[in-house]
C-alpha cells in the first residue's frame, strides 16, 4: 500500500483480502523509510523446512474471516490443510500494521504448507514490503505474478525499488505492459510512487509533473488524500512551499480516516500566504474540500 513511514511510496493493498482489512497505512507519512533487510534471495523457496517454526495462531484468527475469493484458490489444498492456510493469511492480515514481522511469520507459516498458491505468495510479499523487507517482498510478488499473471502489485514493487535504493528500476516498471491493465486507483497509486522515485533523484520538478494532472482533476475519489499529499510532498521538493501547504490543507480535508499527516505537516508550513477559504475547508465536514486554485499549465511530465 506503503512504504512504512514514507511518503511516495504504495499502499500495498490486496483488493482482496489476502491480508485482512487493515492497508492503508500510507506512503502519506511523515519520516525515514524503514531500514531494508540484508534478505536479498530470501524469498525464494518460501516453504523449506529451513523456516523458523510457525507462530501460534490466535484464537480470533478465524477461516472463516478470510475473503471468499481468497478461500476459493485454497480449496483444491483439502480442508485439513486449507484450514490453518486460512488462518495463518487472516492473522497476517491482523498484525500487518501493528507487528508486520509478526504478520510475515504467519504469512510465511501459510507458504511453508502451499507455496504455489498465488495468494500466498502474495501475502508473503506484502507483509515482507510492511516489515521493510524489501528484497523478500521482490521475490514473492514477482513469483505471485508468475503464477496468476496480474500486475495489480506494481506499485508496491515499485516502492520496494525505492527501499532498496534503486529508483530507476522503480521508474522501469512504469513501462511493464501490465502497467497499461491497471485500475484507476493502482494506476494512480503507481504514479505516487514513481513521483517518490524521481525524488529519490533529485529531479522535484519531475516529480511535479508526474502528478500534477492527477491532482488538479475535479472531483474527491478514495484516493485523493494519499494523492494531495505526494503532490504537497513533491512541490515542497521543488521549493514551492506555499503551494505545498495548500494541498497539504486539501489532503487533511479528506482524509477522513488519518491515512496521513497531512494536517501536521499543513501546520508545519508557513501558511500565511494561504487565503481564508482554504483554511476553513480543513474543518468542513464530510470531506468538502477546497481545492487549491489551479497551477499554471504546464506540460505533462514523463515517467
Amino acid at each position: 500500500m506503503s512504504r512504512p513511514g514514507r511518503a511516495g511510496g504504495a499502499a500495498g493493498t490486496d483488493r482482496r483480502g489476502a491480508t485482512g482489512a487493515a492497508h492503508r497505512r500510507p506512503h502519506a507519512s511523515a519520516g525515514s523509510p524503514a531500514s531494508p533487510h540484508g534478505d536479498a534471495g530470501a524469498g525464494r523457496g518460501a516453504g523449506r523446512s529451513s523456516r523458523p517454526s510457525a507462530p501460534e495462531l490466535p484464537d480470533e484468527a478465524r477461516a472463516e474471516l478470510l475473503d471468499f475469493e481468497v478461500t476459493r484458490e485454497l480449496r483444491g489444498l483439502g480442508a485439513s490443510l486449507a484450514e490453518p492456510v486460512a488462518r495463518h493469511l487472516v492473522a497476517a492480515g491482523m498484525y500487518l500494521e501493528e507487528d508486520p514481522v509478526l504478520a510475515l511469520a504467519h504469512a510465511r507459516a501459510a507458504a511453508g504448507l502451499a507455496s504455489r498458491i498465488a495468494v500466498v505468495r502474495e501475502a508473503v510479499g506484502l507483509a515482507a514490503y510492511h516489515a521493510g523487507e524489501f528484497a523478500t517482498a521482490l521475490a514473492e510478488l514477482r513469483a505471485a505474478r508468475r503464477i496468476d499473471g496480474s500486475p495489480r502489485h506494481l506499485a508496491v514493487m515499485a516502492d520496494a525499488e525505492r527501499g532498496l535504493g534503486r529508483p530507476e528500476r522503480a521508474l522501469l516498471l512504469a513501462r511493464d505492459p501490465g502497467a497499461a491493465e491497471l485500475d484507476e486507483e493502482a494506476r494512480v497509486e503507481l504514479l505516487i510512487v514513481l513521483s517518490g522515485a524521481r525524488r529519490d533523484l533529485g529531479e522535484p520538478d519531475a516529480a511535479v509533473l508526474l502528478l500534477q494532472d492527477e491532482a488538479a482533476a475535479a472531483g474527491v475519489r478514495p484516493w485523493s488524500a494519499r494523492l494531495w499529499y505526494a503532490y504537497a510532498e513533491a512541490l515542497l521538493a521543488a521549493g514551492r512551499p506555499a503551494d505545498a501547504a495548500r494541498w497539504f490543507v486539501s489532503a487533511a480535508t479528506v482524509d477522513d480516516t488519518e491515512q496521513t499527516d497531512a494536517a501536521d505537516r499543513a501546520a508545519e508550513l508557513d501558511t500565511a500566504e494561504l487565503d481564508t477559504a482554504e483554511l476553513d475547508a480543513a474543518q468542513l465536514p464530510e470531506g468538502e474540500a477546497v481545492l487549491p486554485a489551479q497551477e499554471p499549465d504546464q506540460s505533462p511530465g514523463t515517467v
